[in-house]
């Protein structure tokens, strides 16, 4: 095994993305402004931060727009952050910085479950990265959103996404759709690109970019007989919840190399059931 001091340096392309990263993570706190360059915080977000987090005045806190534009701040105690001016690294100058959305943009779509693991899924995939989040309707769906019910709580989960993206200091808000039925799931990508989490499944490849995980009683043989290519995740039976966030972490490792693609034939891997 190769030592840390021996590993290749890092891309220059990538060197960038690290060093904002770092900064970032270095900060005590993110949130979401409509203008990075003239940040005013949202009441709740006062409260956040004084009250839950309890930061004293000084401390640096990232403030972004959720469209790839932050800038580093101190707060001063109310809703009013100050642009630093001063500081090493990315955005010390208190100038506002841009990071390019990630691409190919990447989508997972899953049928929700009983309870809270809902909102597990999305934060979990929020902060692996995944571009679009997408709750499913499938024919043997047990959790069925839908109406104002399902409204009120695809808006919920969209408050988790941002929650959990100001924690893993993400600059780019998840899009979480509505709910999307089976029939329009081939829509969400192009030809090749929409694959279905499925008990031996193929290898993930790098150039599938939504992958639909079922419900906890599996797809109908309808919906398997559609033409969406099928996926594996490992020799195991997963819980439903536990296949989407594999996907996510898959298709995210897959497009910033950190894990390399597969060039031998097709595997057998996981799914729910």
């Amino acid at each position: 095994m190769s030592s840390p001091a021996s590993a290749p340096p890092l891309a220059s392309a990538v060197q960038p993305a690290y060093a904002a990263i770092a900064v970032r993570a270095a900060a005590a706190a993110q949130v979401f402004v409509t203008d990075p360059a003239r940040p005013v915080l949202a009441e709740e977000d006062v409260h956040h931060l004084g009250r839950v987090l309890r930061l004293r005045p000084g401390e640096e806190v990232i403030a972004a727009d959720g469209l790839g534009r932050w800038a580093r701040a101190a707060w001063r105690g109310g809703a009013d952050l100050e642009p630093c001016a001063t500081a090493a690294g990315p955005g010390g100058d208190g100038a506002v910085q841009f990071e390019p959305r990630p691409e190919p943009p990447l989508t997972v779509a899953f049928a929700p479950v009983k309870g809270e693991r809902p909102e597990w899924v999305v934060q979990k995939l929020t902060e692996l990265g995944i571009d679009r989040i997408v709750p499913l309707l499938s024919e043997r769906s047990v959790v069925r959103w839908t109406g104002a019910r399902g409204e009120a709580t695809v808006e919920r989960l969209r408050r988790v996404a941002r929650e959990a993206s100001a924690q893993c200091r993400r600059v780019w808000l998840p899009d979480v759709s509505d709910t999307v039925r089976f029939a329009d799931l081939g829509g969400l990508g192009g030809a090749g690109e929409v694959v279905l989490a499925q008990l031996s499944g193929d290898r993930p490849t790098v150039s599938q970019r939504v992958v639909a995980v079922g419900p906890e009683g599996v797809w109908s043989s309808e919906e398997l007989a559609s033409g969406l290519p099928t996926v594996g995740f490992g020799l195991s039976v997963l819980r439903a919840e536990t296949a989407a966030v594999i996907a996510g972490a898959l298709l995210a490792s897959l497009r910033t190399g950190t894990v390399a693609a597969a060039d031998g034939s097709p595997g057998t891997g996981g799914a729910p059931g």
